[in-house]
């Protein structure tokens, strides 16, 4: 069995004798090599350019047993595709080139032809499925439309993100008319991404835990459920939505083929307030990379002991890897993953 196909088995839930590992945002700062290539060129450069995200999305392959490759690239295409370009501020972070602010903004965002202004996303998925030959599983990914929404409604990176929320809530009616937008735009997109050769589609709702729960399921969930109706049966379909543990039910019920959880609830925890039928990916801190291999070995062995009885486990992050992570750090992480016997 290849790495490719015990991703895949994984998602299907069947029980394999240690579980498949991948690590959200494999690309970063904690890479020379990626480091090496930042000196050159710009994010958006890496980004926007085939052959250099097939480069930067293979270095994390090169030096680790990984069984899946994440495509490098960002979130923020869609609603630069959509006409609200974006930028990395100096002092970290992300600025939008404008703020919507009223429902004439949010009419004037174009969400025809996506596939057509993100052919180079779907140019680096071509040459990343040729180079990984069916060896590793490809993953594609893009944000949930809440959480694309907060970057475009608080114009970029925020600390309290009043301006959305003042929006979903004094003003639902243009709330609405953005997130279908959003749900239409990324569906085609994740279409896109498949046609191209994707084994499965990462839905990242990193910013689902900040609004209200009594308003996650209309804030947030039901354009996630939309976007899984309406292609969940074409490909898999990973959720992973950042200090939403409470909800776990509510998810299960936009029938993902997977849920991935953060670090604030113990995988054992998760595992019981999942169905079955449903696998769990995660969940070890990332900081956990900041200390030294004994350290991670142990945490490592605590996540697999406790998931050992239950099909359906891929072993990941509870959240991006962090730049200041150790490489030592994380051969650690993926050899105990790789040599653990269930």
């Amino acid at each position: 069995m290849n790495s490719r196909e015990r991703f895949l088995n994984a998602l299907k839930c069947q029980s394999l004798d240690r579980p498949p590992i991948w690590v959200m945002r494999q690309a970063g700062r904690y890479l020379p090599e990626y480091r090496a290539l930042k000196e050159k060129y710009t994010f958006l450069e890496l980004v926007q350019t085939p052959e250099l995200a097939l480069e930067v999305t293979l270095q994390p392959l090169r030096r680790f047993r990984l069984d899946a490759a994440i495509l490098f690239s960002d979130i923020l295409v869609i609603p630069e595709a959509m006409g609200q370009s974006y930028h990395f501020r100096d002092t970290g972070g992300i600025t939008m080139n404008f703020r919507l602010e009223n429902r004439q903004q949010v009419e004037a965002l174009d969400s025809t032809r996506i596939e057509e202004k993100l052919n180079y996303v779907s140019d680096a998925l071509k040459l990343i499925h040729t180079e990984l030959s069916g060896s590793k599983a490809l993953l594609g990914f893009g944000g949930s439309p809440w959480t694309l929404a907060t970057y475009m409604v608080e114009g970029g990176s925020s600390k309290n993100f009043e301006q959305i929320k003042s929006l979903f809530y004094s003003d639902r009616p243009t709330f609405d008319a953005l997130m279908h937008k959003l749900t239409n735009s990324l569906i085609h997109y994740f279409k896109m991404q498949k046609a191209a050769g994707v084994d499965a589609i990462q839905i990242f709702d990193s910013w689902g835990g900040i609004i209200a729960g009594t308003d996650y399921e209309h804030a947030s969930l039901k354009w996630i459920r939309r976007i899984i109706d309406a292609i969940g049966n074409e490909i898999p379909i990973i959720l992973y939505a950042k200090g939403t543990s409470v909800h776990l039910s509510e998810q299960c019920a936009t029938n993902p083929n997977a849920i991935s959880v953060d670090w604030t609830i113990s995988i054992k925890e998760a595992s019981k307030r999942i169905n079955g039928n449903i696998a769990i990916q995660g969940n070890m801190d990332p900081s956990i990379l900041n200390t030294n291999p004994e350290i991670v070995r142990n945490q490592v062995l605590k996540i697999l002991e406790a998931m050992h009885n239950r099909p359906g486990h891929i072993f990941n992050l509870g959240h991006g890897i962090h730049p200041t992570a150790k490489i030592e750090n994380m051969e650690a992480l993926v050899e105990t993953v790789a040599g653990y016997k269930a």
